[in-house]
């Protein structure tokens, strides 16, 4: 899985990656600090199922901390994208194909209004106007590869298979592509679109594709009612205020052994004495999420893969008594499937091979055998039996 972070310039994109992944993002207060994309890896939480079984885990993929479990999965921050960014303008093209394998994105605004469109200072800046630029210029950017090919593409009878095949790299599927040319009541069979058929084909395939919420950033800055005025902007939208800044910090702090905070939670115990500068800071901190219930960063990562992306937590195991693996370990591993996947998908997540030689699947809750089309649910504990030795 591969979530993309994008936005206009300055907005503090890079700061809720380093929030979310730990990692040295180059951040500054000017555009484009981000030349290049910054992959990590980030952590959705869920709670662990050991506290039902009555056990204690030893994760092996994942972390559990405090009865949660945190498990991972790719991020990739890339380039701000500015208007006219399809022509290249700005860092544009390159922000453009950085995104394209991505499995849903955030797309990072500046509640407070003191960063313009292509991200630079200012005051009254509206957030609502990064959101419809940002959609407008990845649909403009799709719309011209597809248009560029065109022609190819009408010689073929099946559009369909030929637009996949073009997008290829986009991570879209034939039935994707199917219903966002339903969505546009265009037809599949030797395409022959104009420019306006063609963008409304685009439109609709990025929004299936490329599902999104809007991350309203830097909400420790913004005026009172502010979030409440971005969402009425933007009907139809999930959008959720957050402090990356406070988060990192957090996060920073904890790293350091000054605090004891775990991602997500609305508070914090100080470990032991702080300097006064530290303690004012802590304080405003702490003020902070207690209002707003936590920097809500954890929230928006959650809210992409459980939400948006529809996914389930599943823990396959090897002995369905003792929830464990062939090594002992209890609870091992804690897997991503799309809510509707069948155990046969969990077979072919672990394994190829396994899949290939499945014969049924086990309910290690239940102690039931099931079918390898039985569907997943979330906190399963599943044992697959195949003949593969």
């Amino acid at each position: 899985m591969l979530i993309g972070i994008v936005g206009a310039p300055n907005k503090g994109k890079s700061t809720l990656f380093s929030a979310l992944t730990m990692a040295d993002a180059e951040i500054a207060s000017y555009p484009f600090t981000t030349i290049n994309p910054n992959l990590g890896v980030a952590y959705a939480t869920r709670e662990c199922v050991e506290r039902e079984l009555g056990v204690k885990c030893a994760p092996r993929n994942s972390i559990c901390v405090r009865g949660v479990r945190h498990i991972p999965m790719n991020i990739v921050d890339v380039a701000g994208l500015v208007p006219e960014a399809h022509l290249g303008k700005g860092m544009g093209n390159q922000f453009l194909s950085d995104l394209m394998g991505a499995d849903a994105l955030v797309h990072v605004v500046d509640l407070s209004g003191r960063t313009d469109i292509n991200g630079n200072p200012g005051e009254g800046c509206d957030p609502a106007e990064d959101v419809m630029m940002v959609s407008r210029e990845i649909t403009s950017w799709l719309a011209g590869i597809i248009t560029k090919h065109i022609k190819a593409i009408s010689r073929k009878s099946e559009g369909g298979e030929a637009l996949r095949e073009l997008l290829s790299g986009f991570n879209v599927t034939e039935d994707q592509i199917r219903r966002a040319a339903e969505a546009g009541s265009l037809g599949t069979s030797r395409i022959a679109w104009s420019e306006e058929d063609t963008y409304r084909f685009a439109e609709a395939l990025v929004r299936i594709t490329k599902p999104t919420i809007v991350a309203a950033n830097k909400m420790d800055m913004s005026k009172a009612g502010a979030l409440d005025a971005l969402r009425a902007k933007l009907p139809g939208h999930t959008v959720i205020g957050c402090s990356g800044a406070i988060e990192l910090a957090l996060r920073k702090a904890a790293k350091a052994g000054t605090i004891d905070y775990v991602p997500g939670e609305a508070e914090f115990k100080v470990n032991g004495s702080v300097s006064d500068e530290q303690a004012r800071a802590l304080e405003f901190m702490v003020g902070y999420i207690k209002k707003n219930g936590g920097t809500v960063v954890q929230e928006i990562l959650n809210t992409v893969v459980f939400k948006v992306l529809d996914n389930v937590v599943v823990y396959p195991v090897e002995d369905e008594s003792k929830y464990t693996d062939h090594f002992g370990n209890i609870l091992p591993d804690a897997i991503l499937m799309r809510r509707g996947s069948k155990a046969i998908d969990l077979a072919a997540k672990i394994h190829t091979d396994l899949a290939k030689s499945m014969l049924y699947a086990i309910d290690a809750r239940k102690k039931m055998r099931i079918g390898k089309d039985y569907e997943l649910k979330d906190g399963d504990v599943i044992k697959i039996v195949s003949a593969a030795k």
